[in-house]
């Protein structure tokens, strides 16, 4: 099993890089200003804090610029999928990329992991959140979610409250959000007490109160980038992806609560 594996990180780093090599020896590949210097990128609503600070920086290195948008993994992939022009997907997952890599849609050899997540149960309205008990408690209304069908984190808590054997105690109580954007509005705003978030965004909350839920208790969150059909020829995409895989964006990802995988 390794062995396939090793052979797979081989062939796609080659894919990719062949890519990458072409995109910077391309005539014109680092002029900017215009539509070929700009880079659309689709991404994650865990990351899109960490998007904006990468999109500063690679934009100060290259010239190129950066469009965002920004929505769950699920919903990025359906608009993939029906041809939204987007270059470049951040998604908080592998299968997603994958998907589209079979699919036509991405291409082949350009996936890429980026970041490995962790999950964070939030409730700024409390001194101390103590994980299990806390969820345990009768002594709130609602526990909010993203919506595990679509959103990768969502599906984390939603085995996290299996794994705790409490995925029947507290479904009636349940709120999800599109994605964990708003699933964070959710336990701001007060909707939710309690909810169910990735770490990068607590790390940037200005009240820090949560429990960082043990690898144990989830799938791991594995974050792929992939190039799309649209950008297969663009320049400041393959550049972007580049970038993504440099120390200095790896410091910057670290920087906002997340595992950097090598």
């Amino acid at each position: 099993m390794s062995g396939r594996r090793g052979r797979w990180r081989g062939r796609a780093a080659a894919g990719l890089g062949a890519l990458l090599c072409a995109a910077a020896l391309a005539p014109g590949g680092c002029a900017r200003g215009g539509e070929r210097g700009v880079v659309r990128v689709a991404v994650a609503a865990n990351f899109a804090g960490v998007q904006e600070a990468l999109a500063e920086r690679f934009t100060r290195e290259t010239g190129y610029a950066v469009r965002a948008s920004v929505g769950s993994t699920g919903q990025l992939y359906a608009q993939a999928r029906n041809g939204a022009p987007f270059d470049v997907l951040l998604a908080a997952d592998t299968a997603r990329p994958r998907r589209l890599e079979r699919e036509g849609v991405a291409v082949p050899g350009t996936r890429v992991a980026y970041a490995e997540g962790r999950l964070a149960l939030y409730a700024p309205s409390v001194d101390t959140v103590r994980g299990a008990p806390d969820l345990r408690a009768r002594g709130w209304r609602h526990l909010a979610i993203a919506d595990p069908r679509t959103a990768p984190y969502g599906a984390a808590a939603e085995q996290v409250l299996r794994r705790l054997g409490l995925g029947g105690a507290v479904g009636d109580r349940l709120v999800r959000g599109g994605d964990v954007g708003q699933t964070l509005q959710f336990v701001r705003s007060g909707a939710a007490e309690l909810g169910f978030v990735a770490y990068s965004q607590v790390v940037a909350a200005p009240r820090r109160s949560y429990w960082l839920v043990p690898r144990a208790l989830h799938e791991p969150v594995l974050q792929e980038a992939v190039l799309l059909r649209p950008g297969a020829s663009s320049a400041a995409a393959a550049a972007y992806l580049r970038f993504l895989r440099s120390e200095a964006a790896r410091r910057i990802i670290a920087a906002h609560g997340y595992d950097t995988p090598r």
